[in-house]
Formats: C-alpha cells, sequence, structure tokens
C-alpha cells in the first residue's frame, strides 16, 4: 500500500486567507488598491513639488532678492558716514600745505563715496521688495540730493576763505553743520530701509521653515500610505492567487519609496542648508555689515569733534555710544572704555566669545563663529580695532594741547588703523557672504528637478507599472 504524505496548511497564509475577501469580491479588491495606490502617489508627488516650490520661493526671496538689497543699503549706510568724514577731513586739512595730501584724499573719497551712493540707492531702487521700501528709496535720493548741495557750498567756501587747519572760517563751519546735520536723518532712513527689508526675510524665513516642515510631515505619511497600499495589494495577489513575486509590483514599491525617500530628503537638505544661510550665515553678516557702517559713523564723530570744538562734546558722547554699540564692555564713559576693552579681548580661548555685551555687533558676531577660518578673522578684527581705539583715546589727550597734531594722527595713524581695522572687519564679512552664497546654491541643488518633472514623472511611472502589475492578474478571473 502506498501511502500518501499530505503538507500541513502553513497557519499564516491560512489566516491571511481567513481575512481577505472572498475570490468573487477579489478584482473588485484589487482595482480598489491600486486605483488607491495611484492616487495615493499623485499625492504624494504634488505634496513634493508644490514643498519644492515653496522652499525655491523662499531661497529666492531670501538669497536673491531681499539679502542683497539688505547688503546695498547697509552699504549705502557706511558710505554716507564716509563722505560725511571725508568732508570734515577737507575742511581738518584747510589751506595748510604740509595737509594738501590729506585734502586731495579726502576729496578723491568724497567722490567715491559720492558715486557709491548713488549705485546704492540705484541698487535698492531696482530690487526693491515692496512698494513701502520703494517710497523710503525715493526719499533718500531727494534728502541726499538736498545733502550733496549742501556739501558743495561747503566745498566752495573753504575754496575761497582758505581757513587754517582745523579752523574754517564761521560761514564754513556753518555751511559744513548744516550739510552734517543732514546726516543722522540720512542714515536713520537708510538703517529704517535696511530694517524693513531684513524683516522681510525675516518673515520668508519663517514661512520657508514652515512650509518645508509641514510638507516633510505630509511627504511621511503620504509616503507610508503609498507603500502600505502597494505591499496590501502584493499580499492580496500573492495569497489569492499564489503567486510568490510580482515583478511589475516590487518595481513599484522600490520606485515609490525611492520618490518618498528622494523627496523628502530633498527637502531637509535645502532646509538645513537654507537654515546654515539665515542662522549661521546671514545673522553673522548683517551684525557685521551694521557694525561697518557704524564704525564709519564713529570714525566720522572723530572728524567733527576735532572741526567743531563747540560741539566736541556732543561728538565724543556719539562716538562713545556708537563704541559700545560695537563691542559693549564694562564702561561708564568714553576714558573707561579703552582699559575696559583692553581688560575684555585679554580674555584667552573660549571665554573671548562672551567678552563683550551680547547686543553689540561685534558680541553678536563672537557667539555665531560657524565657518572654517572665521574664528581668526573675528580675533583679528578685534585686535584692529583695539588698535584703533587706543588712537582715539591719543588723539583726544593732543587735542587738549594740540590741534595741529592731533589731526596729522586723525588723518594719519589713526586712519591707517581705521583702515586695517576696516580690512579685518570685511575680511569676516567675505567668509559669512560666501558661506551665505554657498548654501543658498546647495539648497537650490537640492531641489533640481523636485519642484516638476522628479515628482510628476515619477508619478506616472509608478501609475503605469501599478497597471502592468495588476492586468495579468486580473485577466484570471475572467
Amino acid at each position: 500500500m502506498t501511502t500518501v504524505t499530505t503538507r500541513p496548511a502553513r497557519p499564516a497564509l491560512d489566516s491571511a486567507r481567513r481575512l481577505l475577501p472572498a475570490r468573487a469580491d477579489t478584482p473588485g479588491w484589487i482595482r480598489w488598491l491600486a486605483v488607491l495606490a495611484v492616487l495615493l502617489t499623485a499625492g504624494a508627488a504634488l505634496v513634493i513639488a508644490t514643498g519644492a516650490s515653496s522652499t525655491r520661493h523662499g531661497i529666492d526671496v531670501i538669497g536673491h532678492r531681499t539679502a542683497p538689497t539688505v547688503a546695498a543699503t547697509e552699504d549705502l549706510y557706511f558710505a554716507l558716514a564716509d563722505m560725511d568724514a571725508q568732508l570734515a577731513n577737507v575742511l581738518l586739512a584747510g589751506d595748510d600745505s604740509a595737509l594738501t595730501r590729506v585734502r586731495d584724499t579726502a576729496l578723491a573719497g568724497m567722490e567715491q563715496r559720492r558715486t557709491q551712493v548713488d549705485a546704492d540707492l540705484q541698487q535698492a531702487m531696482t530690487i526693491a521688495t515692496n512698494d513701502d521700501a520703494a517710497a523710503q528709496i525715493r526719499e533718500l535720493l531727494d534728502l541726499f540730493g538736498r545733502y550733496q548741495g549742501q556739501a558743495a557750498d561747503t566745498l566752495q567756501l573753504t575754496n575761497l576763505d582758505h581757513g587754517a587747519a582745523g579752523k574754517p572760517s564761521a560761514r564754513t563751519l556753518d555751511a559744513y553743520r548744516a550739510a552734517t546735520g543732514m546726516v543722522p536723518d540720512l542714515m536713520a532712513r537708510a538703517q529704517k530701509l535696511a530694517d524693513t527689508n531684513s524683516g522681510v526675510l525675516e518673515s520668508a524665513y519663517s514661512d520657508s521653515e514652515h512650509t518645508t516642515t509641514v510638507a516633510r510631515l505630509r511627504i511621511a505619511v503620504l509616503g507610508i500610505l503609498v507603500l502600505g497600499t502597494l505591499l496590501g495589494l502584493q499580499v492580496l495577489l500573492r495569497v489569492t492567487l499564489r503567486r510568490r513575486i510580482n515583478p511589475a509590483l516590487v518595481l513599484t514599491t522600490v520606485l515609490a519609496a525611492a520618490l518618498v525617500i528622494g523627496g523628502f530628503t530633498a527637502n531637509s537638505t535645502a532646509a538645513q542648508q537654507l537654515t546654515t544661510a539665515k542662522k549661521d550665515a546671514f545673522d553673522s553678516l548683517l551684525a557685521l555689515r551694521q557694525a561697518r557702517a557704524l564704525s564709519y559713523d564713529a570714525n566720522a564723530d572723530e572728524s567733527r569733534f576735532l572741526l567743531d570744538p563747540e560741539r566736541a562734546g556732543a561728538y565724543q558722547d556719539a562716538f562713545y555710544r556708537k563704541s559700545q554699540r560695537l563691542a559693549g564692555v564694562a564702561a561708564n564713559t568714553l576714558d573707561d572704555y579703552v582699559p575696559a576693552l583692553d581688560k575684555a579681548l585679554s580674555t584667552n580661548g573660549a571665554g573671548l566669545e562672551t567678552a563683550l555685551a551680547a547686543d553689540s555687533f561685534l558680541g553678536k558676531e563672537l557667539r555665531n563663529i560657524t565657518f572654517s577660518g572665521e574664528r581668526t578673522a573675528a580675533q583679528n578684527t578685534l585686535t584692529a580695532y583695539q588698535s584703533y581705539q587706543h588712537d582715539d583715546r591719543a588723539l583726544r589727550a593732543q587735542d587738549r594741547t594740540d590741534l595741529r597734531a592731533a589731526i596729522s594722527l586723525d588723518t594719519g595713524p589713526s586712519n591707517d588703523h581705521f583702515a586695517a581695522y576696516d580690512q579685518a572687519l570685511v575680511a569676516t564679512i567675505d567668509i559669512n557672504q560666501r558661506a551665505f552664497d554657498s548654501a543658498i546654491a546647495d539648497s537650490e541643488s537640492a531641489l533640481a528637478g523636485w519642484n516638476n518633472w522628479l515628482p510628476l514623472g515619477g508619478a506616472v511611472l509608478i501609475s503605469l507599472l501599478v497597471l502592468v502589475g495588476v492586468r495579468p492578474r486580473l485577466a484570471e478571473f475572467r
């Protein structure tokens, strides 16, 4: 007698069969899961594409529109301040033959800054972010035109009156006072414009951050649903039709996973690079550019201090306040400032990061050191700033006894040390600017294709593969 051995049913497979619909209902379920997979894939592709488009828009606003406008308006601020400082230096040199070179350099500097201000205003107008910003720029253009007229009157009078070094005639000094009196309003308007655009940038970043977070959440949820539906469809076919594998659906699942993971990764990478651009680079750029603009304004206060003894006290107080905004230290007066700065900068290592007040511009930079070479550049900036402040202390001491020597120091060694400080500051700015530009480019690169053809093409291909995978199986029920 031959014994026939039967293979016991697999419990897991039997359990799965009991959960599945009857054979008569199976084609409907296959069609329903296939359609659901296609719709979910289309939804995921749409979310990926719209999320990438929204992020690219935020990148464009931040990287190519608002940030350049902020840079132009901060550049405008420092150019205005230096133009007025050069006008003061022309009067400090006076008709003194020994200071002819100082006078010629100051006149050339005035013209250079005038051209720069015009260019900055035109650039700011070209890329103005809104109507309010455009109106502010037009007001600046009008006020700057009036300042140029008053500065020209001042130069004409000093040429007529041939005043001694640092001692212009009364009418020349009055004309200069009228011109320099417009500068605070000019710079306040320039700073307001920069603040307006900084606000636009901050808002754009917040919107982009929210958009990318929501997009990633939606991609993750839809991705899980897509993959779950495709796996469910394969299980249904495996159990009801006893097919171990459906090649088309396996490929579909792989492509769907690639689409979801790729879209999620692209979004995450773009968001990370955008954070690097905004938080690590632009926040430092803003503080450093504001520091540069304010430094030129403070440097102008030095020349005004020597030029106008009646208002010297006010200019000295202004220089002190600006110094504290640049690098805040524990000092109550200008006489205390340099010793307090020396003490703060004598701190070594990581302690230097908290040596300056957190709300001062250079203090903000010290607390946001991120990129290669940035720490060294920041330290070089502070060292050069310290040398410049020592010159200022010596200059004010000399002014009490020898105005001519104070003028020579102001327009000679002190000016050289200020130029060295400015050069170091610009080097620090350049490090952050390169990092900003690189992060914006990397963010755009990460999204390349994901706002159009990649997700849409992927969805179409997945839909076709689903059709290829289920159509032959459905035919088996006919």
